[in-house]
């Protein structure tokens, strides 16, 4: 039994080396400190506060001077970092797909007056529509997402968006690196089902699919409850005369006499929802203008055809009564199985949300006060290469669980549970990092000088101008719904 246990965790030891081999590799100036650093916040005992306290984790060799060398001076080769997480196992669907999340999270940063490239970031208070602008540093990161209910995600990218960036055109692109990565990787091949890219509502979905068109993808993402859709030209009667219409009736997700029939519809029982029941209508398009992301394109705009689900389900965990969800999908002609597969595919998006938690909170991503973005920009690999240690390790550890915590399978162990135990993995691991040299810390300024070179302040960048704050107006009894495109 000893001997069958030794060989089950051999493999998963070995791919955890030959990632953390391939990881220092990655970096280029600075290696060992920064290779420390990343075992300092794994090995750290609870979350993550500051940088200086990294410096007295035992595993971290160096003094906190270099510490914060390695984060300003350092350099990560972030190419061959990419292409290391793509070449790890991922997790996959049940029919053996794909499923990537892209979402966009804040380091935010409101008092750091000197960091260049900081964008207003909209956040959400605790009252009803109290969305807050605050200055920071906007990250798109992409992950694979797991087939059942897991706080585990699979990080393969992080993109930062800087000033100007529109960011329909910028995830596209991210988005096309990565899935050429993947080919490369072998992590697709011909003949496997389409990679499923799943994005909430901040995302233009239709934009999405046509960018996206030539690669094997699908997009699935969620759209405000106020869009408006057009339906497919109905065929052209004979003798006929003028110029042939190019969008058919309009779907109004408000206004359910415009809907129809669905093409297909479905009712599940869920434990956590309750019966949901999905309705799925079948090419439905966007009646597009040279506007936002589309006001660059010349000549005639193209017609983005998609499937429409919308979701309703009897309640939510919390007991709140739930809003119906529109979902849109770049495939046509979706059967029952397909509208099933797809709406559940997209409730295991907000996994995403768990990994973004567990980087602020625990890994302490967005602790540090780093002044220039690409030392943010290290730091945010560092983070990337951590977690998916933890990955790695997930069926090494132990269940170290404090006395008030209940026991958790092997296989159920969560990315903070593994981080407890990562302290005894890591001496199996490999571990090239070179022991630290004999040094003395500068002179640094002269007492009673003082600093004749202050740091320069940067402005936030502000997208566009807000317009000018109107007189409140009494709202209609009878409120029309509103129609976008």
């Amino acid at each position: 039994m000893s001997l069958l246990h030794h060989y089950a965790r051999r493999e998963p030891l070995e791919q955890l080396s030959c990632f953390r081999g391939e990881f220092y590799a990655c970096l280029t100036s600075r290696s060992d400190a920064l290779f420390e650093l990343a075992d300092a916040v794994l090995c750290s005992d609870g979350p993550v506060r500051s940088l200086a306290e990294l410096s007295l984790v035992g595993e971290h060799r160096r003094g906190h001077g270099g510490l914060y060398a390695a984060l300003a001076r350092g350099r990560v080769d972030a190419c061959r970092l990419r292409r290391a997480l793509a070449e790890v196992p991922l997790p996959r669907a049940a029919d053996g797909r794909l499923v990537l999340a892209v979402d966009v999270t804040c380091w935010l940063r409101p008092d750091a007056h000197t960091s260049p490239d900081r964008i207003l970031c909209h956040t959400y208070g605790r009252g009803k529509d109290q969305h807050i602008p605050v200055p920071g540093w906007p990250y798109s990161i992409i992950c694979a997402l797991e087939p059942g209910r897991s706080s585990w995600t699979a990080p393969l990218d992080a993109l930062r968006l800087t000033p100007g960036d529109d960011t329909a055109t910028i995830t596209a692109r991210q988005l096309r690196n990565l899935i050429q990565r993947l080919i490369t990787a072998g992590q697709w091949q011909p003949g496997d089902p389409d990679i499923l890219i799943v994005a909430d509502a901040g995302y233009d979905a239709p934009r999405l699919g046509f960018l996206l068109k030539d690669l094997p993808v699908q997009v699935l993402a969620r759209m405000r409850s106020d869009r408006v859709l057009r339906r497919a030209v109905p065929p052209r009667l004979p003798h006929t005369q003028g110029r042939p219409p190019r969008h058919g009736g309009e779907f109004v997700f408000g206004q359910p006499d415009t809907w129809g029939t669905p093409d297909t519809e479905t009712v599940t029982d869920t434990r956590l929802y309750g019966t949901a029941r999905a309705r799925s209508w079948d090419r439905l398009h966007p009646k597009l203008t040279h506007r936002s992301s589309w006001a660059a394109a010349d000549g005639i705009l193209p017609i983005v055809e998609g499937t429409v689900i919308r979701l309703g389900i009897s309640h939510l965990p919390s007991g709140a009564t739930p809003k119906p969800v529109w979902l849109w999908w770049s495939g046509t002609d979706a059967t029952s199985a397909d509208a099933d597969r797809l709406w559940q595919a997209y409730l295991r998006r907000f996994d995403i949300e768990h990994t973004f938690r567990l980087f602020k909170q625990t890994l302490g991503w967005t602790s540090p006060k780093i002044r220039t973005p690409e030392a943010a920009d290290r730091w945010t690999w560092l983070i990337l290469a951590a977690y998916t240690q933890l990955r790695l390790a997930r069926t090494l550890a132990a269940d170290l669980r404090r006395p008030w915590e209940r026991p958790t399978p092997p296989d159920r162990l969560t990315p903070a549970r593994v981080r407890r135990d990562f302290r005894h993995i890591r001496p199996k691991a490999s571990c090239p990092a070179q022991a630290p040299k004999p040094s003395r810390p500068g002179p640094g300024r002269p007492p009673g000088r003082k600093n004749t070179r202050p740091t320069p302040r940067h402005d936030v960048h502000t997208p566009r101008k807000t317009p000018a704050a109107k007189q409140p107006t009494q709202k209609s009894a009878t409120p029309r719904p509103r129609r976008t495109g």
